[in-house]
């Protein structure tokens, strides 16, 4: 599918606040925690849990929580796809909308029980 102008815009003004609940009950009902997911947000982002409230709190949109973000160096790694979008795929016009896409796939693969060292990307050493 292709991300649209509308798309990222609407995703871009959603409230991270009214979506993390949404995350997070899906992670309990799979057996996982809410510092599993806490963790994952914060290798992704760079947001600690008091961060995290502070953005919940101020009922900051998408838009301001990725503009605040210090994304991950190993975010390229994260590839797949997520509600119907490849996310290697997405133009880097609608980079908020890649970001997203992004961490829903880390929080997907927290949810199917993937384990943490795999989710929270590495590059491999190489060897010389």
């Amino acid at each position: 599918m292709k991300v649209t102008a509308e798309k990222n815009e609407k995703v871009a003004n959603m409230i991270f606040g009214s979506i993390y609940p949404l995350y997070l009950n899906r992670l309990e009902k799979n057996g996982r925690t809410k510092e599993e997911l806490n963790q994952v947000i914060e290798w992704f982002t760079g947001f600690d849990k008091d961060a995290l409230k502070t953005l919940i709190d101020e009922k900051a949109t998408f838009r301001t929580f990725f503009q605040k973000a210090k994304i991950h160096p190993n975010a390229h790694m994260i590839k797949g796809v997520v509600c119907g979008y490849r996310i290697e795929e997405i133009e880097d016009e609608f980079e908020l909308y890649k970001q997203c896409r992004r961490m829903e796939k880390l929080i997907d693969e927290l949810a199917r029980g993937r384990k943490m060292e795999k989710i929270l990307r590495e590059e491999k050493n190489k060897s010389s």
